[in-house]
């Protein structure tokens, strides 16, 4: 897998790239030429073999050079997934041309070995021209293979590839050459076929570095991922919290950008924001393994390792309805269960019973061991209430601290405040308790003290206590 590319301007990105594949095509023109040139007069099928070598390269670097100005256009309404996916057509396209290159070298070496001899007129033009092929060849490899890690562009890297085994297999030709001239000097006969042997090198050159461009963009044009990344990235987001499951992940490329999608499983009883902050996380979680990536999460209900109580809630989630208080008893075998719900204060009492009835249909069918269902239907605010004023009253405030000092665990009460809203009395406090104390006693203490305070100040129409671990009351 290559690196993600640093974050650069756009306009940096295509200027540089069709800079580098511009010069490369304006090289590639010049060393074809020359290699004809000189590949003719001395009839070398080594050059000549170079000189079709070139030309290809030349197609390919002209494909190269429009690949890379398509590529880089934003994603449209008809392509979504922007145009990378060109860069590794262009590359598939240099890849078939390479092959049909070595067909060609390997045809007209095994006719010069075994059918038809050429006699070879090696020159020093013949090997100017392959050592400067050779200079050319070691520049513009290294000036695209510098862009292509930079943006991670798949047809700069083939051309960079392309040229960098143009350096051994030029140096092969020169070697072929070499050895006939030896062989000439030396009057040794076999060292006369050095020259096509050194075509049929070049081939094999050609032919290795084919293959290995074809498998990256054949993998690149059907969406194979790349190797290692997939399980990386699910044991990533496997160490997300609130993720129960990764169901699937899929990884596709588009030239230089990976595109991930990732299905989790949670449970069916979250909220969609806390779904959605799961999600941010996952997408983090895959930016890790991906830098940049375009990351898109789904996420799946699922109902594992729930009890009861999340059942019922799961119910009415599904119903983007409020159930709490939810009260379970076992008797003799028959489960009751006791709950508050929360409906919208402008239903009629007519439309929310029948709404509250379905609900606990589906809630026993959801759970079959309910024997039944007892529901307090309780009005969920619609409206901002406006509240008239702050009530001072020394009185029922030390009233209402001597009750709280009846109970033990409470340690203290503060922060009383009486307001009167809509011509009744709303009293709130804060309580501080132990910090071990459990929660289920903690909301026993409330609703006690809620009885007694009611029972001491009949006015008061809505007790809303806030207890406080003893650590925190401290600070």
């Amino acid at each position: 897998m290559s690196e993600s590319p640093m974050p650069y301007s756009s306009a940096t990105m295509r200027a540089e790239k069709r800079a580098v594949a511009g010069n490369s095509v304006f090289a590639a023109i010049a060393i074809t030429i020359l290699k004809i040139v000189v590949g003719l007069s001395t009839g070398s099928l080594g050059i000549l073999s170079e000189a079709a070598h070139s030309g290809l390269d030349l197609v390919a670097a002209i494909i190269t050079f429009f690949s890379v100005q398509v590529s880089d256009k934003p994603a449209d309404a008809d392509h979504q997934y922007g145009h990378g996916k060109v860069e590794n057509f262009s590359a598939f396209i240099e890849t078939g041309l390479l092959l049909l290159t070595c067909v060609w070298i390997i045809s007209e070496a095994i006719k010069r070995l075994f059918f038809r001899h050429v006699e070879i007129e090696p020159s020093i033009w013949a090997f100017a021209v392959m050592l400067f092929s050779i200079a050319v060849d070691v520049w513009r490899s290294r000036a695209l293979g510098r862009i292509a890690a930079k943006y991670d562009s798949q047809a700069l890297e083939a051309d960079a590839l392309h040229f960098s085994t143009d350096v051994w297999s030029s140096s092969v030709v020169i070697l072929g050459l070499l050895l006939v001239i030896a062989g000439r000097q030396l009057h040794i006969p076999w060292m006369s076929d050095a020259d096509p042997l050194a075509a049929l090198v070049v081939a094999g050159i050609v032919v290795h570095v084919s293959w290995r461009l074809a498998r990256k963009t054949i993998d690149a044009l059907l969406d194979a991922a790349p190797a290692g990344v997939r399980s990386k990235i699910i044991d990533a987001v496997n160490r997300v919290e609130g993720v129960i499951e990764v169901d699937r992940v899929r990884i596709r490329r588009a030239g230089n950008r990976y595109f991930a999608d990732v299905v989790v499983g949670l449970a069916r009883t979250v909220t969609f924001q806390h779904s959605g902050r799961v999600a941010e996380l996952v997408a983090d979680s895959v930016h890790n393994v991906l830098p940049d990536a375009d990351v898109t999460v789904n996420s799946v209900p699922l109902d594992r390792t729930e009890n009861i109580f999340d059942q019922i809630r799961a119910v009415a989630t599904r119903h983007n309805l409020n159930v709490h208080d939810v009260s379970v008893q076992d008797l003799d075998g028959r489960l009751l269960v006791e709950q508050h719900l929360e409906m919208d204060e402008r239903l009629s009492l007519k439309d929310a019973h029948n709404r509250v009835t379905a609900l606990e249909a589906e809630m026993r069918e959801e759970v079959p061991t309910i024997s039944s269902i007892l529901t307090h239907i309780e009005s969920e605010p619609a409206t901002i209430e406006a509240g008239d004023e702050i009530v001072r009253d020394a009185v029922l405030e030390r009233r209402l601290k001597a009750i709280a000092a009846e109970f033990p665990e409470v340690l203290d009460m503060h922060e009383i405040q009486i307001k009167r809203v809509r011509g009744r009395l709303y009293v709130s406090c804060h309580c501080t308790l132990s910090d071990e104390l459990p929660l289920s006693r903690v909301h026993d203490i409330q609703t006690e003290l809620e009885i007694r305070f009611k029972q001491d100040a009949p006015e008061l129409f809505r007790v809303l206590i806030h207890p406080e671990p003893m650590t925190d009351n401290r600070r």
